[in-house]
């Protein structure tokens, strides 16, 4: 059946950065503010010493001139050395303290986001889990969270340093010369324009990059997931080469983007280089032709004290803006990265109108429905209403869909017309060929996904009006593929109802036939799993799955293929417990195996999502059509 098609990636934009620096100030609001100080202070110290450099080759040139000796000279030159010493101190203070902080705010910020990240991935629907690969959504956790730490640790700080020195050092030499500074700029225009060039190749690149990532993590997941498959089919070769296509795929986008990257500092690098050139020859010329100077500052003409201050100046300029076009590439990193993470936190959130909630209940003296806080094994539903009055239902487990419609697609519907009536305690059959609508029609009722058309009621309530938390809390459901978590064994059963207690666990796993294979584990109820049970056998983690759905005790239980891993023998061993489970319940059972369905009250045979015949066993065997052609073999299911 139809699937919801993979949605388009958007792309890194400014926004992405604006977003991070939000976050940043709303996690760290005391923090940022004194890094950012801390950063400004550094890079003003940085831009002094060719103030202090002016006035110590003046006073140098004062000497000389006057023929004063080096006692005399050095009372006014000392003094500006040891204060200039103070202003490196002060610098490498800041640095030191910007540095400590920023590794805190760093660790908290990234800490933050994945937890961030990771609550809002639990309320997304299931819809974005069936479009999305899981590789790839992992991704986000590692290596798009990892452009982030770059970006906020390095990227920026760095680059905001620069800004200001860059800043500083532009009002300094306006401060000496006007005319040499507009020369800087005439150089420094072509680097900026360089610099717009190959950082807008990068970024287009970089965005590539990521999404090859995702999908070749993605890749190597559904790998390591089917390995054996994989190996019994001997497509060990096959595995490898479709690995080098996405490989190779990365490693093109990968080294566009690289190549951009790398590129850009030798060019901005040389340019300056030539720039400082060209401002030495300029500063001689214009000294030795005795040129006019222009400058903030009382500096009518050209002198060395302008001259060699100014060439370092325009030496640290290039420099720093050599490296803000080196941290460009961290930020546009940064932004690919953020754009992706972000747009898995930016996906709505499940829907949920419902406000009928599950609450525990019993009878008062005049035999009515109450609420208590109490656990007393009876259910109700709490259903307030627009006049203030709440009324009470019991929970019994009535589940019924009338002229239900749906497609997974808008246009390509899959279930047409479906009704299913469903009584308290009654089990109900779906079999059909795969495909045919059956687990979509047990998706519905636990509304993992919504009907397009029709009806669906539980016990009397419209399952939208349900918030959906207390619906699910009353379906237990076994699915064909089981997963386990890393734990011991009592916590993967216990996982079907946090608050059971180590006795209700045993109960639940005696129940449905799985003590006898658990108290031989070398440590019974307290063995450890890890990768999903991969040192148990497939019966073995279903019956843990089935147990699981036993200790959760729902009135309603959905069992999809619940016995398909399971050998013959096992089977009758879990049939006993599962019939006992099913006792008193209502029952959606799923299946291929017809004799896991014999006994129910009603059989429903599917085709195309269409139901086209339903009753009792015996009730379908007389009537000879499709569902008597599969029980006699004459006609297979798939």
């Amino acid at each position: 059946m139809s699937k919801p098609q993979m949605p388009k990636r958007p792309k890194a934009s400014p926004k992405v950065l604006g977003r991070t620096l939000k976050m940043l100030f709303s996690f760290y609001p005391v923090l940022m503010p004194v890094t950012l100080f801390c950063i400004l202070l550094s890079a003003v110290a940085a831009a002094l010493p060719p103030i202090f450099m002016q006035q110590v080759i003046a006073e140098i040139e004062t000497a000389v001139a006057g023929n004063i000796g080096w006692a005399q000279a050095s009372q006014a030159i000392v003094p500006k050395v040891l204060l200039l010493a103070g202003f490196y101190v002060i610098s490498l203070l800041c640095i030191i303290v910007q540095m400590q902080l920023m590794a805190v705010i760093t660790q908290g910020f990234l800490d933050k986001l994945r937890r961030a990240a990771f609550d809002k991935m639990q309320s997304l629907p299931i819809r974005y889990f069936d479009t999305h690969k899981h590789g790839d959504i992992m991704s986000h956790y590692t290596n798009d969270i990892d452009t982030l730490r770059e970006l906020v640790s390095q990227a920026l700080p760095a680059l905001l340093q620069c800004v200001v020195v860059l800043v500083s050092i532009f009002f300094v030499m306006l401060y000496f010369s006007v005319w040499m500074t507009l020369v800087l700029l005439c150089g420094v225009v072509v680097m900026v324009l360089v610099s717009k060039k190959i950082a807008g190749g990068s970024e287009k690149y970089f965005m590539r990059q990521q999404k090859a990532i995702g999908k070749a993590e993605g890749f190597i997941q559904e790998m390591m997931n089917g390995q054996k498959v994989v190996k019994v089919f001997n497509h060990e070769q096959q595995s490898v080469d479709d690995f080098d296509k996405v490989n190779k795929a990365l490693f093109a986008e990968a080294s566009k983007a690289h190549a951009f990257a790398n590129t850009l500092g030798p060019i901005i690098g040389n340019i300056g280089n030539i720039l400082y050139v060209i401002m030495a020859v300029t500063g001689g010329v214009f000294l030795l032709s005795k040129v006019p100077n222009l400058a903030l500052g009382a500096f009518p003409v050209f002198t060395i004290s302008i001259i060699v201050p100014f060439l370092n100046m325009a030496k640290q300029f290039t420099g720093n803006v050599n490296q803000a076009s080196q941290q460009i590439n961290m930020v546009v990193m940064g932004m690919a990265g953020g754009a992706r993470l972000f747009e898995m936190m930016d996906e709505a959130p499940e829907a949920d109108e419902g406000y009928v909630t599950l609450v525990n209940a019993k009878y008062d003296e005049n035999g009515d429905l109450t609420e208590t806080s109490e656990r007393t094994g009876l259910w109700a539903w709490h259903h307030p209403h627009q006049d203030g009055s709440v009324t009470y239902t019991k929970l019994c487990g009535d589940v019924r869909l009338t002229d239900v419609d749906f497609g997974y697609v808008e246009g390509k519907t899959v279930l047409h017309d479906v009704s299913v009536y469903a009584e308290p305690g009654q089990k109900v059959a779906f079999v059909g060929a795969t495909g045919a609508g059956k687990t979509t029609i047990t998706n519905l009722i636990n509304r993992f996904y919504d009907i397009a058309d029709g009806k669906i009621r539980y016990d009397g309530i419209n399952i939208n009006k349900i918030k959906k938390s207390d619906l699910r809390r009353s379906l237990g459901i076994v699915l064909q593929d089981t997963n386990l978590f890393t734990g011991t064994v009592m916590d993967n059963i216990r996982y079907g109802r946090l608050d059971a207690s180590d006795g209700d666990c045993i109960a639940a796993a005696k129940l449905v036939g799985a003590d006898d294979f658990i108290t031989r584990l070398p440590l019974g109820y307290e063995t450890e799993l890890q990768n999903n049970g991969a040192n148990l056998s497939q019966g073995q983690r279903q019956l843990l799955a089935i147990a699981r759905a036993a200790v959760a005790d729902p009135p309603v239980m959905i069992m999809d293929e619940a016995t398909s891993s399971i050998d013959t023998r096992t089977e009758a061993i879990v049939q006993r417990g599962m019939d006992k489970l099913m006792e008193g319940r209502t029952v959606f059972n799923i299946a291929h195996r017809l004799s896991t369905v014999m006994n129910s009250d009603v059989i429903m045979v599917l085709d195309h999502g269409r139901i086209i015949e339903r009753g009792n066993h015996e009730k379908l065997i007389a009537e000879r059509g499709t569902y008597y052609r599969l029980y006699t073999g004459a006609f297979e299911l798939e």
